[in-house]
């Protein structure tokens, strides 16, 4: 199969709350929302899709090489995970091959999510514009029952709105574009012995 096969990929940290709220609150209503914006419906993939036995390393690899969008959800902990910014770090490689989000193109493939803090987010983190979700980060399903639960649809409406409009703008897939796997941990030396003076 050639082709893209997801329209979007949503990255994120399993290190906090914000892999629940994905789980629980964002994803069914931005699946709902970006249904009620254009038929058929955007595909989206989350790596809790996938069917088990698989070997995800290699799976995320090709859907993402296969995706048209980056969706990361922004926390402290998603800069310090290899597997995201493996992830983040493939798009921007692909951003480069295009000639795309710098100053003469600045509309780039990544379309981030801002869940919590970004004061403590490491430079290349700080350099995308995102949507602010920072109010309706609320991850319990309750979150659903409150007064706040309407603004969030409204917010996750127009996300969908402005993103039905970007993926209509996205280049013709290419075989060639660099995906970057997940660096193998460093082994590093162990420590030196102290030395006890006789």
């Amino acid at each position: 199969m050639r082709g893209y096969e997801f329209d979007v990929f949503i990255s994120y940290s399993h290190i906090g709350s914000a892999s629940k709220w994905l789980v629980n609150n964002f994803y069914p209503k931005f699946q709902d929302c970006l249904a009620d914006q254009i038929a058929p419906a955007p595909k989206v993939f989350v790596d809790r899709t996938m069917h088990r036995g698989v070997a995800w390393p290699e799976k995320l690899a090709t859907v993402l090489l296969r995706s048209k969008i980056l969706i990361p959800v922004l926390t402290p902990p998603y800069f310090e995970s290899a597997w995201c910014m493996a992830e983040w770090r493939s798009m921007c490689e692909r951003e480069k091959v295009l000639g795309i989000a710098d100053s003469g193109r600045p509309q780039g493939l990544i379309y981030p999510i801002l869940y919590s803090d970004s004061d403590n987010f490491p430079e290349e983190g700080k350099m995308r514009s995102w949507w602010d979700f920072k109010d309706v980060a609320t991850p319990e399903p309750v979150f659903q029952e409150s007064p706040d639960w309407l603004n969030f649809h409204r917010k996750v409406t127009e996300f969908a709105r402005d993103l039905v409009e970007l993926l209509q703008q996205v280049p013709e897939w290419r075989s060639d574009w660099p995906v970057i796997r997940r660096p193998e941990p460093v082994l590093m030396p162990p420590p030196p012995m102290p030395r006890f003076e006789l």
